[in-house]
């Protein structure tokens, strides 16, 4: 009677611990996942895709950032602009501003290999036109070049961003991935900093 009791018990187990396993195996995580981390010196931005079929990663990038804070001399008589006109401008603070992908993508229509890159921005000497800069890490390491000294850095190419009108004041630079659901591949890159607003389209393949 008591082994009775046992195996009825060790059977009631089994089958509920297949029961769990089933249900666990039928819940899938979402085919695409953003992430952004909120860390008031660093910010990360990151969008990663997965094969439900597989149960494995498909593929990712991210682009992490320092947060500079916006000043209030920079509104003053144009200073901004004269910071920027003509200039390959530092994008973020301390570290490299850096993508990191295992993608190939295409950003406003141009081919990005999958790697790793630096990236910064250029202004036109007109202040009208705005671009991603690309720059090849490995080439700003042979020369030590730090950060800070961007404008003597190699590019490798860049991409046009376009200029949109800024709906709040950004005290610190934001870096955003965003997508809609029912569009997965489309991802825009947005740039927000101070009353600057800047965007590019990012597709997936």
């Amino acid at each position: 009677m008591q082994l009775n009791r046992v195996t009825r018990a060790l059977f009631s187990a089994s089958v509920l611990l297949c029961l769990t396993l089933q249900i666990l195996a039928q819940e899938k995580r979402p085919p695409i996942i953003v992430f952004g981390s909120d860390s008031p010196e660093r910010g990360t931005t990151r969008v990663g895709y997965w094969d439900n079929t597989k149960n494995r990663g498909a593929g990712q990038f991210a682009i992490d950032y320092g947060k500079p804070m916006w000043r209030k001399e920079y509104e003053e008589s144009g200073r901004f602009d004269k910071m920027t006109r003509g200039q390959v401008w530092r994008l973020g603070s301390n570290f490299w501003t850096v993508l990191d992908t295992d993608l190939p993508l295409k950003i406003a229509g141009k081919s990005i290999p999958a790697g790793s890159w630096y990236l910064g921005l250029e202004r036109s000497q007109d202040g009208a036109a705005w671009s991603l800069v690309f720059i090849d890490p490995a080439k700003a390491r042979a020369t030590h070049l730090d950060a800070s000294q961007i404008q003597q850095a190699p590019i490798a190419f860049k991409v046009p961003m376009t200029s949109e009108k800024s709906s709040e004041m950004r005290e610190k630079l934001v870096i955003d991935l965003i997508f809609e659901k029912t569009k997965m591949k489309d991802v825009v890159l947005r740039i927000a900093w101070g009353n600057l607003q800047l965007s590019a389209p990012v597709q997936v393949p």
